[in-house]
């Protein structure tokens, strides 16, 4: 969908857009503003200013009120005196077909929201037939019910896709309500094609599962960019992309690991976010079947981040949402190199938070809350690996006792 795509050769400059609200306050605003910035920048966009608005919720016709509308446009245009244009608003939630027709008509500049710019992104680091072929479908999903908006954009692209498909054969001569119903159309078919070719990469992808024998699989499953692909490419020697960057993993990486003569596959899977797109979530399915057939989750987390603990959260309900909640799972504190306090005085009294929490008082806390299914370490630094290597074998090993107990008796007359 090729008017979502940010060019890569020029960086263009954008303006935030969130809300503070009864159920979200400034300080949890300022947070959801902050990923969103590191998503424009992912995605290759600049950003040079923020705005927020207190209100009960967002406006149905213009998301923030009209006062803060023209202060944007206020913005944007004293930019465009200074010769510094702005090229993009980006929205915090989702707007709807109506909300983004006002915007852009007040503004007349491109309009994104927080859906619209993760589909950007999964299109830039989509690389297999698979991932192209589930970004292409959420893509479509998304524009279905924005469609009359969009029709302009489907005439320039002549009824091709921005990420793999299409044949360019829509002759689009104008707007109305014909023209919207053959446009609609078009999307249902290519959904409906889309969706066959996952059921087809989906069946293949079900047989190469069975075909890999009576192994434990192991999933690393996190929030994004919390350093599942560094300790897969340390735990199997393997070479998998990683990155500073938001969704640097799309594609499942599957790769079998030995320890002690007891083999297992580990999975390095695409990592979750606030406010994911339930389109992603469903196109992605396939993708996150190996979540569902693991037998043992591994949850990275980064503990440097200041909001590692909402973090967790969006993870275990997205799990919960897979009907993974019950599976055997552990909790590896990663980036420990990375994490800042504020030290306290030696007769400070305050209470104990997450801001002046130490990297002792985090492990006392969580490892007490989870037993032994809780590690810190430094992938980047390679601290503590041996110990995650150990514990790994031995929840393994465990695991594989109970699901093949003639098999493993073979591997201890193998060890023998």
């Amino acid at each position: 969908m090729k008017e979502f795509v940010i060019s890569e050769a020029k960086a263009e400059t954008a303006v935030l857009v969130g809300l503070i609200t009864k159920d979200q306050d400034e300080a949890k605003t300022k947070e959801y503003l902050d990923e969103l910035e590191f998503l424009a920048d992912t995605a290759g966009a600049v950003t040079v200013r923020r705005f927020t608005q207190r209100l009960n919720g967002p406006s149905s016709v213009t998301y923030v009120g009209q006062g803060k509308l023209d202060e944007i446009r206020q913005f944007i245009k004293d930019e465009e005196d200074q010769e510094r244009e702005v090229g993009m608003v980006i929205f915090d939630d989702e707007l709807s077909a109506k909300q983004i027709r006002n915007i852009e008509k007040a503004l007349q500049v491109k309009i994104l929201d927080r859906t619209s710019l993760i589909l950007d992104i999964f299109a830039m680091r989509a690389q297999t037939a698979e991932a192209k072929t589930q970004v292409e479908l959420a893509q479509h999903r998304y524009m279905l019910p924005r469609l009359q908006r969009l029709w302009t954009h489907l005439e320039r692209q002549g009824g091709g896709s921005g990420s793999g498909g299409g044949k360019g054969s829509v002759g689009l001569r104008g707007p109305g309500e014909t023209q919207l119903e053959m446009d609609r159309r078009i999307i249902l078919q290519r959904i409906t094609l889309l969706k066959q070719r996952l059921l087809e990469i989906d069946k293949q992808k079900t047989t190469q599962r069975k075909n890999r024998g009576r192994l434990i699989r192991v999933a690393l499953v996190g929030y994004t960019n919390v350093g599942k692909s560094t300790i897969m490419n340390l735990l199997s020697k393997s070479e998998v992309f990683a990155e500073n960057k938001l969704f640097a993993t799309l594609d499942t990486t599957v790769r079998k690991m030995v320890i002690d003569n007891l083999p297992f596959l580990i999975a390095d899977t695409v990592g979750f976010i606030r406010k994911l797109p339930t389109d992603l979530v469903d196109s992605f399915k396939s993708t996150l079947d190996e979540v569902r057939e693991a037998d043992l989750l591994l949850h990275v987390v980064d503990i440097s981040h200041p909001d590692f603990e909402d973090q967790i959260k969006v993870v275990e309900k997205t799990l919960a949402d897979l009907g993974c909640a019950d599976k055997p799972s552990m909790i590896v504190f990663n980036k420990i190199d990375a994490y800042t306090w504020i030290e306290k005085e030696p007769d400070d009294l305050t209470p104990t938070t997450k801001e002046n929490a130490t990297l002792d008082d985090l492990k006392h806390t969580w490892m007490a809350r989870m037993n032994d299914n809780c590690l810190f370490i430094s992938a980047r630094e390679k601290q503590n690996i041996d110990e995650l290597r150990d514990t790994l074998y031995k929840k393994v090993r465990e695991l594989h006792v109970q699901k093949y107990p003639y098999n493993d008796f073979l591997y201890e007359v193998n060890e023998e």
